[in-house]
């Protein structure tokens, strides 16, 4: 109740549609909630609430109940997001089930998909209280996101990767979804904690042996 979900049409009818949510009895989403024809089989994302006798109903209409800003959040803090539709500039997604923010295609990292459910943070507040998104956490945390999607690469790739700081962004952006710098960064974490060689033409699995004494040096 009061949340924003991705969920499954099982019945249409003269007066609505009836969506899978998880209980014994079917969520009705009124004919006159909806934003186009739902088919059954398909997918809609609806804002769960109640009607004025108090039961539980669906709408599309999301504009009635999210704002386009917020006066609650603030850089760096950790929001509950749902995916929603794909914009010019970058994927929208519903906020804490509140209001609505954007994360810019270059923040991207891995496929997205309409309904999807994760944790996101906030990477700036506009001066007009819209929200911009990031899916990587703010500081060095970011950082050690970055290095544990480098070390999985690695291990996938066989333990080398053709990536040096002297690749180009577009190709580190194409393999890992994440920038030069924020590459450059990790590797250089990586290293210091022994985990990796860094060759001239890419970085490379160390030994096991060389990495069983690592510290926890930060920049």
């Amino acid at each position: 109740m009061g949340e924003v979900a991705d969920l499954r049409v099982v019945q249409v009818t003269d007066f609505g549609a009836f969506l899978d949510w998880g209980h014994e009895r079917d969520l009705l989403l009124p004919l006159s909630e909806q934003r186009l024809t739902p088919a059954v089989g398909r997918r809609v994302l609806v804002k769960v609430s109640e009607d004025r006798s108090g039961r539980p109903v669906a709408s599309q209409r999301l504009e009635r109940y999210l704002t386009d800003h917020s006066d609650d959040h603030r850089a760096g803090d950790e929001v509950a997001l749902v995916i929603a539709d794909t914009t010019d500039l970058g994927v929208k997604a519903v906020v804490d089930h509140r209001c609505w923010g954007l994360i810019y295609h270059d923040e991207i990292s891995r496929p997205l998909r309409r309904g999807q459910r994760l944790t996101g943070y906030v990477k700036r507040v506009r001066e007009d209280g819209r929200l911009d998104l990031s899916l990587l956490p703010p500081g060095s945390a970011r950082l050690d996101v970055v290095g544990e999607q480098v070390l999985k690469a690695l291990r996938d790739a066989g333990g080398y990767l053709p990536l040096s700081d002297k690749s180009q962004a577009a190709e580190i952006k194409a393999r890992l979804g994440v920038s030069k710098n924020a590459y450059k960064q990790a590797i250089g974490r990586l290293y210091k904690r022994r985990l990796i060689v860094i060759e001239d033409s890419g970085v490379r699995l160390a030994p096991r042996d060389a990495g069983t004494t690592t510290t926890d040096e930060s920049d």
